[in-house]
């Protein structure tokens, strides 16, 4: 099985549209870096396709009725799209769902210190990575700004090429001798992980008179002057408000074609905006009203477990459809229930391509490969299944119909050799409420790395399932 690679098969045509499709999804990635940046391009994307803002309509009382379009959005970091259908809610939905969080380095509260003349924010990574991966490679600051008075300010530096970036050192290979003895795990560890932010310090004004004790402190911490000053200047920040900021640090630069035949892409964020965009992309272009209601969920903090009001174990989700359900006239909690048990889902999550350079980890007949199609994973979890959402036969068989019938290329897969690999997904949550769902997703190389790799190929086959899926499941 899954012997068939989709490239034999494309037309001119189907070549075409692939690297538009590509194309469109590269310049999302660039866009957006961070959930915050993923959720404004995702709404501004909707609203382009005729989608309304689910708030107003509340506000308002209006009605919802078939082919109408609404979405919602919570702390700026999570986005639901809804494309009523003709079919009665209760009956259930067709759900995309992915996490447009990545992982990253953040900023911490109090994070600007001056070290023998360098200055430093200090940080702590987010979701898993391997530390080592980090290091003295050109680094972007992402994030806002909230000051008391209400006020949020937009902070984004190192991405235009004018811009400076910024970095992690680590120590020569001439001095490492001991760091080289340590395992992976440690040899960068994670409070040694302080982006360095400057080096000069702040000048002294002539035309102004200082005592002493301020003129030492400019001596000894000169360097974090001049950067507060910087800071002041530019963004109307003083030090105290990094208490309130949420700065994320990602790799610099921007996704690009990988090969000489430029059949892959490199970039940073792919897990899950490979998922998230694609499942965006299905989404808005669907055309005529569907017969189930059509919801694609983009959700943030699945790299931590899912917590956390914008996670997709709040209860925001089930508010949100209620609040649906209530403008499509069926206001009652057992509306809600019904809705969402009724309903199928692809929870939209990469997936690991076989690497043959570390073929050791896979198991070849049950690992996903570049080319071949969009993957399902019947079931996640690590070693015994654990933490896994495992989905029913039936279900499977439905989804391969399906795809068949939209001549979709697919693959299944797990994650690595039972007892080597494993992780984790949304599908489990979502599954709490009794809806049918699935694992699936595009495989990556170098999954969690500051920059991963995707093949074109399966990106295109991404957009073509989520349509199929949403329009005939």
């Amino acid at each position: 099985m899954n012997e068939k690679t989709v490239w034999n098969s494309y037309t001119k045509e189907n070549l075409a549209e692939m690297n538009e499709v590509c194309r469109w999804y590269m310049d999302c990635l660039d866009a957006a870096k961070t959930e915050r940046e993923a959720a404004r391009l995702s709404v501004k994307t909707a609203e382009e396709a005729g989608y309304r803002n689910l708030a107003e309509a509340v506000k308002e009382g209006r009605k919802l009725k078939a082919g109408d379009k609404v979405y919602a959005v919570y702390n700026e970091k999570t986005v639901i799209l809804y494309h009523i259908g003709t079919e009665d809610l209760e009956r259930g939905m067709n759900i995309l769902g992915a996490h447009i969080d990545s992982p990253r380095l953040d900023v911490k509260q109090n994070p600007l210190y001056e070290a023998d003349g360098f200055a430093y924010l200090d940080t702590h990574y987010y979701g898993g990575i391997k530390k080592y991966q980090w290091v003295t490679i050109p680094l972007a600051i992402h994030g806002v700004v909230a000051q008391k008075d209400g006020s949020v300010t937009e902070v984004n530096i190192g991405e235009d090429p004018a811009d400076p970036v910024f970095t992690i050192t680590d120590i020569l290979p001439h001095l490492g001798g001991a760091q080289m003895e340590k395992k992976a795990s440690v040899v960068i560890e994670g409070e040694k992980m302080d982006l360095l932010i400057g080096s000069q310090p702040l000048a002294a004004d002539p035309a102004k008179e200082e005592d002493g004790a301020e003129e030492e402190k400019k001596q000894k911490e000169g360097v974090k002057a001049a950067v507060l000053q910087l800071l002041k200047e530019k963004y109307g920040m003083e030090e105290e408000d990094f208490l309130s900021a949420e700065l994320e640090i990602v790799p610099a630069g921007k996704a690009r074609e990988l090969g000489l035949d430029r059949s892959m892409i490199l970039a940073y964020g792919h897990d899950d905006r490979i998922c998230a965009f694609t499942s965006l992309k299905a989404m808005v272009e669907m055309e005529e009203t569907p017969k189930r209601t059509s919801c694609c969920i983009l959700v943030d903090k699945e790299e931590i477990g899912s917590y956390g009001a914008s996670g997709m174990q709040s209860r925001y989700f089930e508010n949100m459809t209620a609040e649906v359900l209530a403008l499509c006239g069926q206001d009652s909690s057992l509306s809600v229930r019904r809705c969402l048990q009724n309903s199928r889902m692809l929870s939209s999550d990469v997936n690991a391509a076989y690497d043959p350079l570390y073929g050791d980890v896979y198991e070849k007949k049950n690992a996903a490969f570049f080319g071949k199609g969009l993957v399902f994973s019947k079931y996640t979890g690590s070693r015994g299944k654990s933490g896994s959402n495992d989905a029913n036969a039936e279900y499977m068989a439905a989804i391969r119909r399906v795809f068949d019938d939209n001549q979709v290329a697919y693959q299944t897969a797990e994650l690595g050799k039972v007892d080597v690999g494993g992780g984790g997904t949304i599908a489990w949550i979502t599954a709490c409420y009794g809806m049918e769902v699935i694992d699936s997703g595009v495989a990556l190389l170098c999954m969690h790395a500051p920059m991963e790799v995707a093949s074109k190929a399966d990106v295109y086959e991404a957009v073509k399932g989520y349509k199929a899926f949403l329009k005939d499941m």
